[in-house]
């Protein structure tokens, strides 16, 4: 069994919000990404992605409204639901593709 400290992967990234995947389960993926204050382009996908956040707080629009997820708290982005990152995000993130 595998141990996979979220935190320290996220905060180690160079890059903030470019994800990597760091396991899989079936056919999900799961990746981790730093949050840096920055907003992120809406975006739409053909799966389900799960938004974990692991520290921290995900400030996300979506179909107009604004979503607050802070940590220990997740965010299942349905296929087909356009979703964009607010200004203010900021921590780590772990996000599921099923």
């Amino acid at each position: 069994m595998t141990i996979i400290d979220f935190n320290s992967l996220a905060s180690n990234k160079l890059q903030a919000w470019k994800s990597s995947v760091v396991g899989r389960v079936g056919a999900a993926n799961i990746k981790v990404l730093r949050m840096d204050g920055q907003p992120y382009a809406e975006e739409t996908h053909d799966y389900n992605e799960a938004l974990l956040v692991i520290d921290g707080k995900l400030l996300l629009r979506v179909e107009g409204r604004k979503i607050i997820v802070e940590s220990g708290q997740m965010y299942l982005a349905l296929a087909g639901t356009p979703h964009s990152v607010l200004p203010g995000s900021y921590g780590s993130l772990v996000i599921i593709d099923v």
